[in-house]
């Protein structure tokens, strides 16, 4: 009977806050004009309708559980002065606002919508455009980042922000976001139980996706193409992985995906295609490579060290300069059941394994890891004849570095 009660009371508490909430419209002929005149007259749960046309206003601050909605996409100029929304109280709704001319600054990080020790909010349906910094989040939680679109002019890191940033948060969505031409796409700094699904970032100064010291995030469905960096992820563990596409991230220091200090992690169903480096790792251990394709990179992974009990199965290498690089004649990681386009090994017994074990790793690759210029001979006679050599009989390369059962055809 008390539950019942308490349900009671609670659902009728609901009905009178939805019923008391009103619908302030905002425009050059209402009676309220401005945005920041329509939070100051609004009261708990109210929606600002803000109708279509240009609001030449910065530093609006939503201290109120509000709803902030565009009617045909009004556009927010923030003329160049600072930052231009600020919510600063839990249950807050941004949908539907066009938000351009974020102020440049180099000593604070000016952002189109800031969100700062909140929970509960939401913002989506949003186009930034003339951004130093795109959505920035601080220590806040609960929240959503869904369907936005933020495109920057970004040239060098040093004058650019990023366009989604995430500093000390806890659970939330990023979801069906466009992010393009800012320094980092997607930035995460000392935040847990992150969701990033189903996100572009391409086009991109540095980083598609950067981020260090956050645990327990799942970065699934996304696509990293044509950033300056590919993505980097430092410093984290229990992290997933899971079908991204890395493409196209190309340049002399470049990759898909680097691992720095990554420890308790799954990778897995992404696909690295046409990467300078597609996986460059560092340092990580305990992490499980599976049912990845890595197509036509340079590199498909370099392992640079210190990286232990490591499992790669079922992965695809087709048709990369280099499979697998090793700077290190020590290896306990294992490779098993992966399908190698180099591969040239014969299956008598009909089973789809090869009966000859494969080795990844040639000598030419730890030629050039030492220098670089030797790569001009990358097709050359005498390339594959030391190679061979070396796949007789190692002595620069792991000799227990082997794929014991190589797949005759691709794994699906």
């Amino acid at each position: 009977m008390f539950k019942l009660q308490f349900v009671i009371l609670i659902f009728t508490f609901l009905l009178g806050t939805s019923l008391r909430a009103k619908t302030i419209e905002v425009c050059a002929t209402c009676e309220v004009k401005s945005i920041k005149d329509g939070i100051v007259l609004a009261s708990d749960h109210d929606t600002l309708l803000i109708k279509k046309g240009t609001y030449k206003e910065f530093n609006i601050v939503i201290d109120k559980p509000l709803t902030l909605l565009g009617e045909e996409f009004p556009v927010i100029d923030g003329e160049d002065k600072g930052e231009i929304i600020t919510i600063i109280s839990d249950n807050v709704t941004v949908d539907g606002l066009f938000i351009i001319n974020v102020g440049t600054s180099y000593i604070t990080d000016f952002a189109a919508i800031r969100v700062v020790k909140s929970k509960n909010f939401l913002i989506q349906n949003v186009v930034l455009e003339k951004l130093f910094f795109g959505i920035y989040l601080e220590k806040s939680q609960d929240g959503r980042i869904f369907h936005n679109k933020i495109i920057g002019d970004a040239v060098e890191e040093f004058n650019s922000g990023n366009g989604i940033q995430l500093w000390y948060c806890q659970n939330i969505e990023v979801e069906q976001n466009i992010v393009q031409h800012v320094r980092d796409g997607i930035y995460l700094e000392f935040s847990d139980d992150v969701i990033i699904k189903n996100n572009t970032s391409s086009n991109n100064v540095r980083y598609g996706l950067h981020f260090m010291f956050s645990n327990n995030d799942i970065y699934e469905g996304n696509t990293f193409e044509n950033n300056g960096a590919g993505v980097a992820v430092m410093f984290s563990k229990k992290i997933k992985m899971l079908n991204n596409s890395f493409k196209k991230n190309w340049g002399t220091a470049s990759f898909g995906l680097l691992l720095k200090e990554i420890n308790d992690a799954e990778i897995s169903g992404n696909s690295f295609e046409e990467n300078t480096i597609g996986m460059n790792i560092e340092g990580s251990n305990r992490i499980t490579y599976a049912n990845n394709e890595f197509i036509r990179n340079g590199w498909a992974i370099k392992v640079r060290g210190a990286c232990y009990t490591n499992s790669f199965v079922n992965n695809n290498f087709l048709y990369n300069s280099f499979d697998i690089s090793y700077n290190s004649k020590l290896n306990d990681n294992v490779f098993q059941k992966n399908y190698w386009s180099d591969y040239t090994g014969y299956d008598l017994d009909k089973d789809g394994i090869g009966d000859v074990p494969y080795r990844p790793v040639k000598l030419f690759s730890y030629i050039v890891n030492r220098t670089p210029e030797t790569i001009i001979l990358l097709r050359s006679l005498f390339m594959d004849i030391i190679d061979f050599s070396e796949k007789v009989s190692p002595v620069f390369t792991p000799d227990n570095l082997l794929d014991t059962m190589p797949l005759m055809r691709k794994s699906e």
